[in-house]
């Protein structure tokens, strides 16, 4: 059956001061447990510094926190250890939206186990991850260029206007887990894979549509973020990497089977061809193969090999954004067959665009305006042919069946703050998102006990329970484990009496036996400390002559 929340929600949302006959703008908005694939969902906000994992009915089960907001990406490791971005501040040059420079490694009780960090006034990472079966990190880094190496690039200097431009690379990074940091054990970058047919007493000179193989460098908007990557992926069958090219409506693969110095060249590696791209799709105007009516892709993020054992495994699934798409704009998820031949290589018909020219499934909403992400962004394949989205901007995750209908939603409570229920929340981007099945072995032995919604309670259901301007507010997180904070307001200075109460009017502790001035407080409740069980507890307050009295869970 088609149900907004679960048995077990209903319990806790009862408890906790929520009533449900109001329409949530945060947290669960729709679970059909007949459809949905039921596991635990991971994000980071942008705009703090908290990881979150939740379980299918919007329960927070664990967080990890950072000094650092992300930047942007973020993965639970089969291990149990959190490995993200993070995004630095001073001392790097590179000031732009997806910018990063750090990777960290959290163990599961949120210690930071290991960090490499690769900014400064030449390069740094942003964007995106991707750990390797060996334990390595694919990283992907902007590499500062001065208009003088453009230029002699074979840029032309109508588009050159500026005093540098970023071009990208990829590097491979061997962690130190013993002494920290990491060693750069491979690297590619497209600076050495240009192509250009504006002057030909410059560098990269060439016909640009014989060599799809290399990037036209004359190619795209006037922009000192030329390239703009914004995902990386590695297939470890093919020993390939893919990356999504935001700013050229592509995304390309690179043989990553090459030494540091093959891919500096147009030969060697299993393919032969060195660091020159194998395969790319999405807009062939880019390689002069094509017109703008041939573009497929618009701004896309997070271009991905669909996993072994998942429906369309090998197919690639792109989230495709949809800014300045001809006509209207809207997003919509795209998965293609890539064109193989029967050695594993990729297939293109001589002076002809690589294919395919039609999608193997796409969803759209309905109407198709209700549904764009203007940037971030992403989609990923899940264990029963459903796919999970992250509309990026507004922070909305949703999952859709095979069929298209939509299965579960979630909105993201957090920003720079936490949000109530029944508040519009703004500001609260997430990068990508995470699926994780129950018997994904990074959960292995974990304790994923629900301990409650991550967003807060709604200004009127906060209970806010309230006599003139004495106020006692539903604790939060309710249900808790172990520990929770109950906030009031004082009206006037007087002796303030805060104490916990057992179902059987047994006292369990005194928080708060103080004078306190006219002002709002908040005090910590943790269950251990006490020793208490989990189960139904209420805190009285006294101010004066005024006395309420609260219910709260403790679930362990």
């Amino acid at each position: 059956m088609k149900t907004k929340i679960s048995i077990i929600m209903l319990f806790f949302w009862h408890f906790a001061g929520i009533a449900f006959g109001q329409t949530n703008t945060v947290g669960l908005l729709f679970y059909d447990t007949t459809k949905a694939f039921a596991g635990y969902t991971l994000f980071t906000p942008l705009k703090s510094t908290k990881t979150y994992l939740i379980n299918m009915n919007g329960m927070l089960v664990h967080s990890w926190n950072s000094s650092y907001q992300p930047g942007q990406s973020v993965m639970l490791l089969s291990d149990g250890n959190l490995l993200r971005t993070a995004m630095v501040g001073a001392g790097n040059h590179f000031v732009q939206g997806g910018v990063g420079g750090r990777v960290e490694l959290f163990d599961w009780n949120g210690n930071l186990i290991w960090y490499f960090e690769h900014f400064g006034n030449l390069y740094s990472t942003h964007h995106d991850i991707e750990y390797m079966p060996n334990g390595n990190i694919l990283m992907i880094a902007w590499e500062k260029k001065t208009l003088a190496e453009v230029v002699a690039a074979g840029r032309d200097t109508a588009k050159a206007t500026y005093a540098e431009v970023w071009s990208e690379k990829i590097i491979e990074v061997q962690p130190d887990k013993v002494s920290g940091g990491g060693t750069i054990i491979w690297e590619w970058h497209i600076w050495d894979h240009l192509v250009q047919d504006f002057d030909s007493s410059k560098a990269n000179y060439g016909i640009v549509s014989s060599r799809p193989g290399l990037f036209n460098i004359n190619y795209g908007d006037k922009k000192v973020d030329w390239l703009h990557f914004n995902s990386i992926r590695y297939n470890s069958d093919r020993d390939e990497i893919m990356v999504s090219v935001h700013a050229i409506h592509e995304f390309w693969i690179i043989d990553h089977s090459t030494t540091t110095a093959q891919a500096a060249g147009h030969s060697g590696g299993n393919r032969g061809k060195g660091g020159d791209l194998l395969y790319r799709w999405g807009n062939p105007l880019a390689y002069k193969l094509g017109t703008a009516t041939n573009q497929k892709l618009y701004s896309q993020h997070d271009a991905r090999w669909i996993d072994n054992g998942l429906q369309g495994a090998g197919n690639i699934l792109i989230f495709n954004n949809g800014t300045k798409r001809p006509g209207r704009v809207y997003s919509s998820i795209e998965e293609i067959i890539p064109p193989l031949a029967t050695d594993g290589s990729y297939i293109r018909e001589q002076d002809s665009a690589y294919g395919p020219s039609v999608t193997a499934w796409s969803f759209v909403a309905n109407p198709d305006t209700s549904f764009y992400a203007e940037n971030i962004s992403g989609a990923t394949r899940l264990q029963n042919g459903n796919s999970l989205i992250c509309e990026g901007p507004k922070g909305k995750f949703f999952e859709v069946d095979s069929s298209k209908q939509i299965v579960w939603t979630y909105m993201n409570p957090v920003a720079a703050r936490i949000f109530s229920q029944g508040e519009t929340p703004t500001d609260n981007m997430v990068f990508k998102i995470y699926r994780y099945a129950p018997t994904y072995s990074g959960l292995s032995g974990k304790v994923l006990t629900p301990v409650g919604p991550i967003e807060l309670p709604s200004a009127i259901e906060n209970d806010v329970s309230s006599i003139g301007d004495f106020k006692l507010y539903q604790n939060y997180p309710n249900p808790f484990n172990p520990e929770t904070s109950i906030r009031y307001d004082v009206p006037k200075t007087g002796n303030v009496l805060l104490k916990v109460f057992d179902t059987m009017g047994r006292e369990v502790a005194t928080l708060v036996n103080d004078f306190q001035q006219q002002g709002t407080y908040t005090v910590s409740f943790n269950a251990d400390k006490f020793s208490i069980p989990s189960g139904i507890y209420y805190y009285r307050i006294t101010i004066g002559g005024f006395s309420k009295c609260v219910k709260m869970i403790c679930l362990k």
